[in-house]
C-alpha cells in the first residue's frame, strides 16, 4: 500500500484510495500510515480519485488526524474537500467561529405607517370583492339555483334568530329603562315627564335600538361565522370546496350574509317593544306616568318614517355584521391563533363599520331631511 500520509514542502497531503478510507486505519498510529513526527504543517491538502464519494470513515480519519495536528500547534488550512465534508470538519474541530448575532433593522415610523396602510387596502379591496361576488349571488339565491345546503341555512337562520332573542330582550329592554331614567331627572325639572316616552320612542326606534342589535349580534353571530370559516380555512375544508368546484362565496357566505341581513329587521322590531317596554316602566315608577298615557305619547311621537329608517338600518347592518365575519374567517391564518385573531378582528371591524354606516345614514336622512 502507498503511504496514505506523505509530506511536501510544509505540506502534508492524504492520499485518499480508490475506496476511500479503511476503516481499519480508524485505530491505526498515524505514524504507521505515513505521517512524521515533529514537522510542523502550514497546510492540508486531500489528493482523491474523480470517482471518489466521501463516507462516515472518510470523515472520521480526516477530522481525527486534524485535531492531532490541532493538538500539535499545527492550525491548518485544508484543501482539495467538497464543502459539505469541509463544513463538517470545521465542526469537529470545535466548529466554525460564531458569526455576530444579526438583528434585523426595525422598521420607522414611515414604514410602520405604509405597511400598515397597505395591510388595510388590501383587506378593504378584498371585502369589496367578496361584497360584489355576493350581491351578484343573491338572485341566484332567491332563485333557488344557489349551492346552499338546506341544513346549514336552518342552522344559520336558528343561530341569527331564536337562540339570540334572549340577549337581544335584555340589552334593549335596559337601554330603555336608562334613556328614561335619564330623561326623567332632566325632564321632571320643568314638568315635562310625559316626553320621555318621545325621547325613548324616537331614540330607540330610529338609532340605538338598530345600533344595540347589530352590536350584540357582531359579538354573538359573527364571531360565530368568523371562528367556524376560519376553522374550516385551518383544516383544508374550503380548499376542498374549491378544488370540487364550488365556490366558497356561495356555499359558505351567501347563506350566512341572507340569514342575517333579512333577520336583522325582525330583531329590530322585536328589540323595540322590549326598549319601549323598560322606558314604561321607568317612567311608572319615577314620574307617575299611567301606561296609557306613555303609550299614546309614543304612538303621537314616533312616525312611520323612523321605523322605516330603523329597518333599513337594521338590514343594512346585519349584512355588514355577516359579510365582515365570513370576511375575515375566509382570510384567517391556518392555525389555532389565526382563528382567534380572526374573531377578534371581526368583531373590531363590525362594531366600527356598524357605527360609521349609521353616521351615512344620518347625512342621508339628514339631506333628505327625514
Amino acid at each position: 500500500m502507498d503511504a496514505l500520509l506523505k509530506s511536501e514542502a510544509g505540506q502534508l497531503v492524504v492520499a485518499i484510495p480508490e475506496n476511500g478510507i479503511d476503516t481499519a486505519w480508524l485505530a491505526q498510529p498515524l505514524a504507521e500510515l505515513g505521517l512524521t513526527s515533529g514537522r510542523p504543517f502550514s497546510r492540508l491538502r486531500v489528493e482523491s480519485p474523480s470517482t471518489w464519494r466521501w463516507k462516515t470513515p472518510d470523515a472520521a480519519f480526516l477530522a481525527r488526524l486534524l485535531r492531532e495536528l490541532d493538538a500539535a500547534g499545527n492550525r491548518i488550512a485544508v484543501d482539495g474537500l467538497p464543502r459539505e465534508l469541509e463544513k463538517l470538519l470545521a465542526l469537529a474541530r470545535g466548529g466554525a467561529p460564531a458569526a455576530a448575532p444579526h438583528f434585523p433593522r426595525q422598521p420607522g415610523l414611515r414604514e410602520r405607517a405604509g405597511l400598515r396602510a397597505l395591510t388595510v387596502a388590501d383587506n378593504v379591496w378584498a371585502f369589496i370583492a367578496l361584497l360584489g361576488e355576493v350581491a351578484l349571488l343573491v338572485p341566484r339565491f332567491f332563485a333557488g339555483r344557489a349551492k346552499v345546503r338546506r341544513a346549514e341555512l336552518l342552522e344559520v337562520l336558528a343561530e341569527s334568530s331564536s337562540r339570540a332573542l334572549g340577549i337581544v330582550a335584555v340589552t334593549n329592554l335596559l337601554m330603555g329603562a336608562i334613556l328614561a331614567f335619564v330623561g326623567a331627572v332632566q325632564l321632571k325639572a320643568f314638568d315635562a315627564g310625559i316626553y320621555v316616552a318621545d325621547l325613548v320612542g324616537i331614540a330607540s326606534a330610529r338609532e340605538l335600538t338598530p345600533i344595540l342589535v347589530a352590536i350584540v349580534l357582531a359579538g354573538r353571530t359573527g364571531a360565530s361565522f368568523a371562528a367556524r370559516i376560519a376553522t374550516m380555512q385551518g383544516n383544508e375544508e374550503v380548499d376542498a370546496l374549491t378544488a370540487l368546484g364550488v365556490s366558497a362565496a356561495e356555499f359558505l357566505v351567501l347563506p350566512r350574509v341572507v340569514a342575517l341581513a333579512l333577520l336583522m329587521p325582525l330583531l329590530y322590531v322585536y328589540g323595540c317593544a322590549f326598549a319601549l317596554a323598560g322606558g314604561m316602566a321607568v317612567s311608572m315608577q319615577v314620574l307617575d306616568v299611567s301606561a296609557a298615557a306613555y303609550a299614546a305619547q309614543t304612538q303621537n311621537a314616533i312616525g312611520h318614517a323612523h321605523f322605516v329608517i330603523g329597518a333599513l338600518k337594521a338590514l343594512a347592518f346585519g349584512g355588514l355584521v355577516a359579510l365582515l365575519g365570513c370576511h375575515y374567517g375566509l382570510r384567517a391564518a391556518r392555525s389555532a391563533a389565526g382563528v382567534g385573531a380572526a374573531t377578534t378582528s371581526a368583531v373590531v371591524s363590525s362594531i366600527v363599520g356598524v357605527i360609521a354606516l349609521d353616521a351615512v345614514f344620518a347625512l342621508c336622512a339628514n339631506a333628505l331631511k327625514v
